[in-house]
């Protein structure tokens, strides 16, 4: 198989999360690239496996190093970013390797990664459905949501520079949208 990425991208609360677990259940030829990050671990999440939880001093770190393709601060304090030995490590095991990413991250990756990649929005019905599902989780204080929710529909602005769009009313229809558009990346 050729070196491929799929970038799977959208604002918190439109169930990127989601779609992407169902095409790693379904697909053999993907495999998740974990990113790192700086926010606290929640109670479901596995160190290596979510993500790859570094304080901030080991980020910074890894930045001068160069070890990221692409790092992000998504929030004051808080940093996100991708490790090139992810990538690298996928690639080696003959797999395309698939990201679940904020829309800048996005962004980066498609720039650096170019005709390899391709970024897929996920996008909500509606701002009023997006703000339904991030109350819905019941994860975050009020002040945490507000932000989330206000940085989310900011973020609905980035689907235009995305080489396609998929729109999860429907779970099952945006799966399928999603598993198609991916299968013909893959195959080309």
């Amino acid at each position: 198989m050729k070196q491929k990425a799929i970038i799977i991208t959208a604002p918190s609360g439109a169930g990127k999360t989601t779609l992407v677990k169902k095409l790693l259940k379904n697909r053999d030829d993907l495999a998740f690239s974990v990113s790192a990050c700086t926010r606290s671990k929640r109670e479901t999440e596995v160190n290596g496996v979510d993500y790859y939880f570094l304080d901030l001093n080991e980020f910074r770190q890894k930045i001068k190093e160069e070890g990221f393709v692409e790092w992000e601060e998504v929030y004051e304090g808080t940093f996100y970013g991708t490790l090139k030995t992810e990538i690298q490590r996928i690639w080696e095991r003959g797999r395309a390797v698939i990201f679940d990413i904020d829309v800048k991250g996005a962004i980066q990756l498609k720039k650096k990664l170019g005709e390899k990649a391709i970024a897929i929005f996920i996008a909500p019905p509606s701002e009023e459905v997006l703000s339904e599902r991030l109350r819905g989780r019941g994860t975050e204080s009020e002040e945490t949501l507000r932000k989330r929710l206000s940085k989310s529909l900011a973020e609905l602005e980035f689907q235009e520079q995305m080489d396609a769009t998929v729109i999860n009313d429907d779970l099952e229809i945006a799966y399928q949208d999603l598993y198609e558009k991916v299968s013909e990346f893959i195959e080309s």
